[in-house]
């Protein structure tokens, strides 16, 4: 491979691996999350099973930014997408860090929650396959196994530091 094929390989198989464990920290944390952003009065086990539900409606979101994404990557180019969706993973991110809990703002705060998971999710669905594609065309001929293989194992880089983080805390 040239190295600009391998700095686009490198990149995009680091933006691979943050974006993944940005969006699948969130399971790893349901107790925590589960405590802070709903009502106390509901036994520990509802709140952990709404928790899964919010990081289940992340999933579902996925193949809705995998399309619409995917629509603008055709049209308006994949590195312009691709930019984006590391934009769109890393706002919602941000802002789950700082959102308000349900002791301060009740309900609402589930369903920010909620929100940004969609939007997490919908960037990681469009993300994903448009890094494939990207990389795929970029990468020598002959090569373009070898790419898309090394950019998943990025992927599952990002799935190992969250577990990781998760066993230190």
């Amino acid at each position: 491979m040239k190295p600009s094929e391998t700095r686009t390989l490198l990149f995009a198989s680091i933006g691979g691996a943050l974006e993944f464990y940005d969006f699948v920290i969130f399971v790893f944390f349901t107790s925590v999350i589960a405590r802070i952003f709903f009502p106390p009065y509901l036994p520990e086990w509802v709140r952990q099973v709404q928790s899964f539900g919010i990081f289940a409606a992340g999933y579902f979101a996925r193949p809705l930014g995998g399309i619409v994404l995917a629509h603008f990557g055709d049209t308006r180019g994949r590195k312009r997408v691709f930019t984006a969706s590391v934009f769109l993973m890393a706002l919602p991110t941000l802002t789950i860090g700082l959102l308000p809990t349900f002791a301060s703002v009740g309900i609402a705060a589930p369903l920010l929650l909620l929100l940004m998971r969609i939007v997490q999710g919908a960037a990681l669905g469009g993300e994903i396959p448009g890094a494939w594609v990207f990389v795929a065309e970029h990468a020598a001929n002959r090569k373009s196994g070898l790419a898309i293989g090394l950019l998943t194992s990025g992927l599952c880089t990002g799935l190992l530091l969250g577990s990781l983080t998760c066993n230190r805390a």
